[in-house]
């Protein structure tokens, strides 16, 4: 097994990329390495004063760097060197088993649909995240940001997608299956809430339980919940917001400290044909360990596969 990380993305790269590897490289067994995709030199020289072991990773050397503000497209035409566009690259062909990166969000969405590609009979692929519960554990919600515009038939399709992740990644049998909205009554909602609830309520794929209202998101009224993705990211945002809100008040609890992004690592983009995990863009050291460990529980779990049998 190949985890390729790309460690020039995100704000604190390469510095906190190469010490979340190190920190990943200590639980992984000999058989799954970790393939650093960035300035080679450099990162042997840091994981050398890390008192880390070059001998325990593989490296790609791609010295480019795709920045946050840069056109996404433009800049993976213009920049074959640099790190995300290698990273797939060796995804597209085979080298690596999965790619995550904490850089642009935008490059990443483009690179895979581009060199991955969607998995024929996927609309668009979706970025799903974890919700905190109250009662504990999580649930997972989508789309977060990859379509702004929906139509009901992808949200239907985030529906599967989303169930076939926690299904078999955390291995939830039977998820329940909500849509957000407005109101719990089948009828509520705008043209698309209104004309996606009769697919999934007559989706025998899913376990759909009906329309999740916002003071029902942390709640175990649904584990897999859809939308689309604008307002998906407004939900992301505000969510995030409430770990940054009980860190400046000095409030300690244990269910806001689950909205730290660190715990998660990155948001797996569902839909394309490999394993592709985005990170936040200021992912610590931590951050970046449970976002490899995350990319090697996709493979393990053989959920492109799956996701394939279904769609194809």
């Amino acid at each position: 097994m190949k985890i390729g990380l790309d460690i020039l993305g995100g704000d604190f790269a390469p510095e906190s990329a190469i010490l979340g590897a190190i920190e990943t490289q200590k639980v992984l067994p000999a058989e799954q390495r970790i393939v650093l995709i960035g300035d080679e030199y450099d990162a042997k020289q840091r994981i050398q004063q890390a008192g880390a072991q070059i001998d325990d990773f593989d490296f790609v050397h791609a010295p480019e760097i795709i920045g946050m503000g840069e056109h996404p497209t433009k800049a993976i035409a213009k920049k074959p060197n640099s790190s995300i566009v290698r990273g797939f690259d060796l995804l597209k062909n085979g080298e690596i088993d999965s790619f995550a990166s904490a850089g642009s969000t935008g490059a990443m969405l483009v690179g895979a649909l581009f060199s991955v590609k969607a998995i024929p009979g996927i609309l668009r692929p979706a970025i799903a995240t974890n919700v905190p519960k109250v009662k504990g554990g999580s649930g997972l919600l989508l789309d977060v940001g990859a379509n702004a515009d929906c139509k009901p038939e992808m949200l239907n399709q985030f529906a599967i997608l989303g169930s076939l992740y926690i299904e078999h990644v955390w291995g939830i049998d039977k998820p329940k299956v909500g849509l957000i909205n407005i109101g719990e009554e089948e009828e509520k909602g705008n043209i698309l809430t209104s004309t996606t609830y009769p697919l999934l309520k007559n989706n025998t794929q899913l376990n759909f339980i009906g329309n999740v209202e916002g003071r029902d998101i942390f709640t175990d009224l649904a584990d897999v919940m859809v939308c689309d993705g604008f307002t998906g990211n407004v939900i992301l945002k505000m969510a995030e917001s409430f770990y940054v809100v009980t860190k400046k008040k000095q409030i300690k609890d244990e269910f806001f400290d689950r909205f730290n992004y660190e715990q998660y690592g990155g948001t797996p983009v569902l839909g394309v044909n490999a394993p592709v995990v985005i990170g936040h863009g200021i992912s610590t050291p931590e951050a970046i360990k449970n976002m490899v460990l995350l990319s090697r529980d996709m493979i393990q779990s053989k959920l492109i596969d799956k996701i394939k049998s279904i769609f194809n």
